[in-house]
């Protein structure tokens, strides 16, 4: 009894803390800051590690050429002949722009993913996996409101 009360309040815990506590980046603002700039759909997907419903962001169906941008701090992160069609019902890129994204081990499920966030502001895009198109063989299956598309025209 006392282990299943420890794991529910650790799981609460958990999503009452800020995404990434403790780490630095480049980009940084207050909580108040990010809720004030986001929606509150943005703010639980980018700041609390949340996912948007599939089939629900206007970029899964994008097909101009461009730049995907960070909603969080406008870093450029994915070019637009890397996006494809996976079918889950969110924006997927087999390949980030150089030194644009970063991950680390995500453990909220039962199996390990791996997590990618913006390297600069630090906020969640979503999951990389190991079941994409060549070259690269990896499917960033991304939340769309984590992004800003900018057309090649006005990029």
């Amino acid at each position: 009894m006392k282990r299943r009360l420890f794991l529910q309040s650790a799981a609460a815990l958990a999503l009452a803390t800020p995404v990434r506590a403790g780490e630095r980046f480049e980009v940084t603002r207050t909580d108040a800051e990010w809720r004030a700039m986001l929606s509150d759909l943005e703010y639980r997907v980018m700041r609390r590690e949340g996912t948007e419903r599939a089939f629900t962001s206007p970029l899964n169906d994008e097909e101009r050429k461009g730049v995907f941008h960070c909603k969080g701090c406008d870093l450029a992160l994915y070019a637009s002949e890397t996006k494809y069609d996976s079918g889950t019902g969110w924006p997927s890129f087999y390949e980030a722009l150089p030194d644009a994204v970063a991950t680390r081990p995500d453990r909220k499920l039962l199996f390990v993913r791996t997590e990618v966030h913006c390297r600069r502001c630090g906020s969640h895009l979503g999951h990389i996996f190991d079941d994409g198109p060549p070259p690269t063989g990896k499917r960033h299956c991304i939340n769309g409101v984590s992004l800003v598309f900018k057309p090649a025209n006005s990029a």
